[in-house]
């Protein structure tokens, strides 16, 4: 290439620049003469104060990137010792089951069966609480019909699991608390145990139902024992009117005293 060309080449590139330096920088912007390019660059006038204003340029930048980047080391120390040294609320979580208190069932008592039978309003096998009365007995089996004649029966008695009681009428009147296994009668109204009637108890309907004593006999026994205060024997049955050897015989395994 001669000199001609490496003047034009240099002049286009110069007028480039120039172009380009006045976009950048405005109008009318000051063009000093710059050194010669090197060898193969061209000859390429720079304007007046670039060099100055592009130093001046990349500083600046340098400094808000330095401070840009301070910032965030700041900003990253400060997170990450908050990260180490807050504590973290652990909620302690307490089993449902621990919470709650513990639930008390209420024991049930030990339940007994009683045979209920006779004027009452449903005969028959009733269940009730260890502990339960004769009256316990008959509520739950309804209670007594109007024709219920149970004489002495003491209502209060302790009744105890196979029980039976046994409730009078009108026509066999009288009261009975057997006891479990006892087919023969039990503790009677009269106050009799053991399928006993007690003679000083028991009452003109309840010596009734002994055999060989009707209305009469019991109404003798009653004067009798109202008479000498009570029977201390059973043998002093012998001494009623109306009893002779054989209705004694009958009467001496089904009375007490």
């Amino acid at each position: 290439m001669n000199d001609t060309d490496s003047d034009s080449a240099g002049v286009g590139v110069g007028d480039v620049v120039r172009r380009r330096l006045e976009e950048l920088l405005g109008p009318g912007a000051p063009i000093v003469p710059t050194p010669a390019p090197p060898a193969g660059v061209g000859g390429a006038r720079l304007p007046e104060g670039l060099g100055r204003r592009a130093l001046a340029f990349g500083r600046d930048h340098l400094v808000v990137v330095a401070i840009v980047a301070l910032a965030g080391c700041l900003w990253a120390g400060v997170s990450m010792t908050q990260a180490r040294t807050l504590p973290l609320a652990v909620q302690s979580v307490t089993p449902a089951a621990a919470s709650l208190s513990p639930v008390t069932t209420p024991s049930t008592p030990p339940q007994i069966l009683v045979h209920v039978l006779g004027a009452v309003s449903r005969p028959g096998v009733v269940r009730l609480p260890q502990g339960a009365r004769v009256q316990d007995a008959l509520e739950a089996a309804g209670g007594m019909t109007a024709d219920a004649r149970p004489g002495d029966l003491n209502l209060a008695a302790q009744v105890a699991d196979g029980s039976q009681i046994l409730i009078g009428t009108e026509s066999s009147p009288g009261g009975q608390l057997r006891g479990a296994g006892d087919a023969s009668g039990g503790t009677s109204g009269g106050g009799g145990g053991g399928g006993l009637v007690n003679l000083n108890t028991a009452s003109a309907e309840q010596l009734d139902t002994l055999p060989g004593v009707g209305p009469v006999t019991a109404q003798a026994i009653i004067a009798w024992r109202t008479k000498h205060g009570r029977f201390s024997r059973v043998e002093e049955l012998g001494e009623v009117d109306g009893i002779g050897p054989k209705t004694y015989t009958a009467l001496a395994p089904k009375v007490m005293v």
